[in-house]
Parts: C-alpha cells; sequence; structure tokens
C-alpha cells in the first residue's frame, strides 16, 4: 500500500479534503444487465496494492468502504495508516472467507522509477528532499503482497492489457460469464493453411453468386455478424425471423437474416454435395461447409422483416426475384474482400477498428451509421456527444464516421461520392480529425427501419463502439406508394432502448436539428421559438444541389457541398 502516514496527517478540526468519491462509468443497473442478475451472486472484492502512482485508488476505497466514519486528525491518522499497510489486506481476506464472498489480491507492480516519473504532484520528490517521512519506497519499506492472486507488470504493460488480465481473472473465477466477452470471429483461412484450401477449392463444384452476396460474405467474413460462421442455416434464420435474436449462446441481438438464395436448378445440383466453392465474376471467394437447403419463403419473410410485402420497395424487390430456396453453412473465406475502388482502405475489420481505437487511447467509442452526405446538423449531433461525454469524465471518447458501403438504392449518392463529402466535412473543421476514424461498413442497406437498426448497432458494438448516436427515422424510407414514412419516425430509437443483447452499448437518443435562421446555423430545435427555425428536407437539399444553388449560410461545410452540387451535375452529363 502507498500510504505516508505525515503526508495525510490533519488537524483535529480539518477533514480530509482530497479523498473524493470515485464514480464510475458503468452503473449498478447496467452492469447486471450485461452480465445477468441471475444465475446466484456475481460480487467480489478486487484489492489492487502497490507503490505510490502503481494504483492510484486503493487509499479512496479504504476510506470509504473501511473507514468512512473517521476523519484524518492526529489521533487516527496512525491507526488507519498502520492498519492498511500492515493487517488490512489479511483481515480483509479472512472477512470475506468466513462471509464465503471472493477476494482477489493483485499486485500492481511497478519499478520504484516508473513510480517517480508518475508522479504529477511531486511527492517523491519531496521525500527525497526529507520534507516527507516515513515515505513507502524512500525511507520506508513496502511489503510486496506474498501470495497475490496477480501481478500486474504496469511497466511492461498496458492499461488495457492490465484490464484484461484482471478480467481474465475474473472470467476463471466465473465472477464475469465467459459468454460475456465475447471474440470477434473471423472466418478467413488460417495463412498456415492457405495452399490446402485453396488447391481443395479448385476440386469442388462451384455456385456462382451475385455482387448483393458477395458483400454478405464480406460481412461474414469479417466478423461483423459474430458468432455466425456463415450463412444461416434454417434454424438460426427461424431463430432471428421470430425473435430478432440467436439463441443458442445466450441471447445474442441478431435482428435481420443473413442468408444465401439459390435456384431450384441449383439447389438440384449441389444438394448431394456436403460443401463447394462460392465464385463471383469467375473467382473463387470462398468455400460453404456442411451445407443445408430449406425453403425460401419470400412473403414471410419480407413481412416479419419490412412489415409490408410491396415489391416496389426496392430490397424487396430484390428478395422476391431471388432464389426459391435459400442455403446455409459454414464459410472458409480463401481471402479479404477487396472492391478495388480506391477505397478499400477505408475498409477497417472489426479487429482493425478495435486496434485503431486502441491506438487512439479512445476511452469511449461513440458510432454514427449513416448513407447519406453529412449537413450540420448530424455534426451538431456528433459534437454535443463529444461534449457529454467529456462531462461525464471521458478523456478521449473517438468518433466512428461509419458510412454504409454496401448497396443501397439507386436515388441515394454513391459511396465514392459520400467519401470525398465527409472528406471535406473534416477538412473545414466541422469534425476533428484527430478523434475521427472514417471507415466504410460493409453491410447492404435493407430500408427496414427499427429491425434493420438493430443490426446497425450491434454491428459497431462488435467493433468496439460502447456509443450510439441513433438518428429520425434510422433505416427508413418512404413508402413506395403512400409516400409516406414506411415507419413511424421516433421508433428506431425506442427500439434500440429496449432491443436484448445491445446491453453493452448506451444508445445516444435523437434530438431534432433544425437550421436557425437567426443565428444562420443548424441548432437544436425549440418549439417554443418554432418560427426561427427552418427544416430543410433531403428533397431540398438534392433540388438546390441539382439546381446549382447554395443553401443557407451553416447548413453544410462549402467544400462539402460543393462535392454534392459536383455529383448532382455528373448525373446530368451522364
Amino acid at each position: 500500500m502507498s500510504c505516508n502516514q505525515n503526508y495525510y496527517i490533519k488537524s483535529k478540526s480539518q477533514k480530509s479534503t482530497n479523498v473524493v468519491y470515485q464514480a464510475h462509468h458503468v452503473s449498478r443497473n447496467k452492469r447486471g444487465q450485461v452480465v445477468g442478475t441471475r444465475g446466484g451472486f456475481r460480487g467480489c472484492t478486487v484489492w489492487l496494492t502497490g507503490m505510490l502512482c502503481s494504483d492510484i485508488y486503493i487509499y479512496v476505497k479504504c476510506k470509504y468502504t473501511v473507514f468512512c466514519d473517521l476523519e484524518f486528525h492526529h489521533e487516527t491518522s496512525f491507526y488507519i495508516l498502520k492498519h492498511i499497510a500492515f493487517q488490512d489486506r489479511e483481515n480483509a481476506r479472512k472477512i470475506h472467507e468466513s462471509a464465503g464472498l471472493p477476494f482477489f489480491e493483485i499486485f500492481v507492480d511497478a519499478p520504484l522509477s516508473i513510480c517517480e516519473s508518475r508522479d504529477v504532484k511531486g511527492l517523491y520528490k519531496r521525500a527525497r528532499a526529507g520534507e516527507i517521512k516515513g515515505f513507502t519506497g524512500i525511507d520506508s519499506d513496502y511489503e510486496k503482497p506474498e501470495t497475490p492472486e496477480r501481478v500486474l507488470k504496469t511497466n511492461l504493460s498496458t492499461v488495457s492489457d492490465c484490464v484484461q488480465q484482471v478480467v481474465e481473472l475474473l472470467q476463471e473465477q466465473n465472477i464475469v460469464p465467459h459468454t460475456i466477452i465475447k471474440d470477434i470471429h473471423e472466418l478467413f483461412v488460417p495463412e498456415n493453411k492457405l495452399d490446402h484450401v485453396r488447391a481443395e477449392a479448385e476440386t469442388l463444384p462451384s455456385l456462382s453468386i451475385t455482387k448483393l452476396d458477395l458483400q454478405w460474405v464480406q460481412v461474414l467474413s469479417e466478423g461483423w455478424a459474430t458468432p455466425l460462421k456463415g450463412f444461416m442455416r434454417e434454424k438460426e434464420y427461424l431463430q432471428v425471423m421470430h425473435f430478432d435474436t440467436l439463441l443458442d449462446d445466450g441471447v445474442i441481438n441478431m435482428s435481420i437474416p443473413i442468408v444465401l438464395p439459390v435456384s431450384a436448378e441449383d439447389k438440384t445440383r449441389l444438394e448431394g454435395c456436403s460443401k463447394f466453392v462460392l465464385a463471383h465474376g469467375g473467382r473463387r471467394v470462398a468455400i460453404l461447409r456442411d451445407a443445408e437447403f430449406y425453403e425460401h419463403r419470400k412473403e414471410e419473410r419480407c413481412s416479419r422483416v419490412w412489415g409490408t410485402t410491396c415489391t416496389k420497395h426496392p430490397h424487396i424487390k430484390m428478395v422476391m426475384e431471388s432464389g426459391d430456396w435459400l442455403v446455409g453453412g459454414d464459410l472458409q473465406v480463401l481471402e479479404k474482400i477487396s472492391w478495388n475502388d480506391g477505397l478499400d482502405q477505408y475498409r477497417l475489420t472489426p479487429l482493425e477498428l478495435k486496434q485503431k481505437c486502441k491506438e487512439m487511447n479512445a476511452d469511449a467509442v461513440f458510432a454514427f451509421q449513416l448513407r447519406n452526405p453529412v449537413h450540420n446538423g448530424h455534426a451538431l449531433l456528433m459534437q454535443d456527444t463529444r461534449r457529454r461525454l467529456l462531462e461525464r469524465g471521458y478523456k478521449h471518447p473517438v468518433l466512428l464516421l461509419h458510412p454504409l458501403g454496401g448497396w443501397t438504392k439507386d436515388d441515394d449518392v454513391p459511396l465514392d461520392w459520400r467519401m470525398k463529402q465527409h472528406a471535406a466535412v473534416l477538412e473545414e473543421g466541422v469534425l476533428d480529425p484527430k478523434s475521427t476514424i472514417v471507415a466504410i461498413f460493409p453491410s447492404p442497406m435493407l430500408y427496414a427501419g427499427p429491425t434493420e437498426v438493430q443490426w446497425h448497432c450491434r454491428s459497431r458494438m462488435i467493433a468496439g463502439a460502447n456509443f450510439y448516436i441513433v438518428g429520425r427515422d434510422p433505416a427508413g424510407m418512404p413508402h413506395p406508394e403512400t409516400k409516406k414514412d414506411l415507419y413511424e419516425p421516433t421508433h428506431g430509437g425506442k427500439v434500440l432502448s429496449m432491443a436484448p443483447g445491445l446491453t453493452s452499448v448506451e444508445i445516444i437518443p435523437f434530438r431534432v436539428a433544425a437550421y436557425n435562421k437567426a443565428k444562420k446555423a443548424m441548432d437544436f430545435y425549440d418549439p417554443a421559438r418554432h418560427n426561427e427555425f427552418d427544416f430543410i428536407s433531403g428533397t431540398r437539399m438534392r433540388k438546390l444541389a441539382r439546381e446549382g444553388e447554395n443553401p443557407p449560410d451553416g447548413f453544410m461545410a462549402p467544400k462539402a457541398w460543393k462535392v454534392l452540387t459536383d455529383y448532382y451535375r455528373s448525373l446530368e452529363k451522364n
């Protein structure tokens, strides 16, 4: 323990002012949602011990849990310090053992030189100068624990690595359920087996797949749909269709079917094969093993996913025109899917995104899903989220600006133009480039409203996001016939707040933003000042861009707007 008597002695009339309660980012209720409240008591004490500047919160915990009735005046300070330094570890362990409660002692082991380098208050320097007597590590010995459950070498490991070691200990002791911490399941063939699997692929029958199918292969292979090992078999399909979850390993949110349609002819040709190759454009991309064929009940699928069977809906149209059978099975993908469109460097996998966030020292990652150009109303939501996270005590919140990169309907702005527009937004400083990751999410778009928004949120959770910004009418579109909203605009956010299996991500609710005519900027809408606001619809925005006109000042960064007008002019030329 790093407790130094002289430094903490106070007068009889003065209470300690430098010991404060350490608030947690995760509440008791949230923790219960994640690890479960059933199956027995999950509580324990993790006792971190080390010299000053190797474990900084030990004394705070002791003050609040053991000595909350004592003040730091002379009569009690010596008792507190001696009790903590020499007796409290063993006493605490005995108390826990007698009550049948788990107790884990963690030795935070850092060399004295490292502790001194971390000492921003200069206490070691004062101790070496003789200003503080009896200072642990300088003129008072530190008693290392004899049999700690873990030793953390903080001079050799990062904070994240140390945290992971503690989590692993808690998993080993069944305090934290193993099902809570899930690895990302990539489906690529390991490098040492690739030649063998490629040779095998040359001998197998082949199934030609569409570009849309290939996009789903990319989604599956990179781990966005963890724990799926390939296209859904019938059991998984039924779980998703009826429960919006996978149920074989706890409750895992999975709101959309990821399936591979095949024609009756291909089904007849391949039904006797336990494995075959998936090929696109003459290139063998994956082997599908342990194949299972089952009926593609298209109308039922559309009814459950979209809540309508209107064939004028662009994705429903594709479903209705696809094969009458589905085939599921485990995938072995031969290589990472590349599109060679100049944007592959933005197609970061979940593992790559996690590593990128780690390199940026992110302690919070907030994701924003979009399929449209960014205007300053979107930026306002992202800026406000960052501000609120900083106010909550996070030091390095990172924005994941994550445009959807798979199939979209014909009248949406294409991905390459959207990426140019997003780059212009960052270039003009509307969003901070230093705290923003721009990456492409490979999923196709379904336009399935509250059902699809769960998929969008859950896949970002897989990639390490712990906050998700939900907008108005997420993943929605006008009804193809009535032109009214196909889904109630607030239902996406409401569903996300209740959806099972999304407990490790916090939903940032949508706030209505509109153009404030007085401020000449996007602002959060205030009904009391309704006349000050102008709601600029997407239709109006597109009309202005097509006609080469400028929107009101402050609606969109000028360079970003120019990208948009250039795109619509290119349509006229073509």
